[in-house]
């Protein structure tokens, strides 16, 4: 086959470009991790999946001293693990100090073992911090909400560092989507999204 020397060019180009791998041309975004407990995950889970810049929102335990837990054993309070949800986030459309003010204000930071109707160790207020700027920026974040009083109760959040995430069983996740017009979903949740949506309406998707 002859070619002229545009048409070896334009084959050149066109070969090279074929070789090069996707994403080449524009860095796709670092995710980073983030792991939060305020009470049942059913509830953080839904806050989570409307925050723009959040994906990959999934419900579990952590903290415990078993592995691979039952939602069974955990609900004994018993295990130490804490009913929690695990996310991915781009920090370039919403940074982890948006994360945290969306965690404060969706739950009740001040009350121990307990959310709502849900009592016990496995419904207690937590971050999960997966790097040391993490865990210094909620630090001092719960420091600052303490000194301003925004709530009426000191925070009684604990500020722990991640350990080993055991996801929850299939039937557990995308739990409200699923299940909007149960009653535990139209009594809990689903004033938590009117919360979200009245609170955070510029950080949504």
């Amino acid at each position: 086959m002859n070619f002229n020397r545009h048409e070896l060019i334009a084959a050149i180009l066109l070969a090279a470009w074929c070789c090069v791998p996707s994403g080449s041309f524009a860095d796709e975004p670092k995710l980073e991790t983030a792991t939060f407990g305020g009470g049942c995950y059913w509830c953080v889970e839904a806050v989570f999946q409307r925050i723009d810049g959040v994906s990959n929102v999934r419900p579990g335990f952590m903290g415990g001293r078993i592995e691979n837990p039952t939602y069974r054993q955990v609900l004994t309070g018993r295990t130490g693990h804490v009913e929690v949800i695990q996310l991915e986030f781009n920090p370039d459309v919403v940074n982890y100090e948006t994360l945290l003010q969306v965690f404060w204000r969706t739950h009740d930071p001040t009350t121990k073992n307990r959310q709502g109707p849900d009592i016990g160790p496995q419904y207690r207020s937590v971050v999960f911090a997966h790097t040391d700027q993490q865990e210094d920026v909620a630090e001092q974040y719960k420091r600052l909400l303490n000194r301003q009083k925004a709530f009426r109760s000191p925070i009684v959040t604990s500020i722990e560092r991640a350990s080993t995430f055991y996801p929850a069983g299939s039937d557990h996740k995308d739990y409200f989507n699923r299940n909007p017009d149960k009653q535990y979903c139209q009594a809990y949740i689903v004033p938590k999204l009117k919360k979200l949506q009245e609170l955070f309406p510029g950080q949504l998707k």
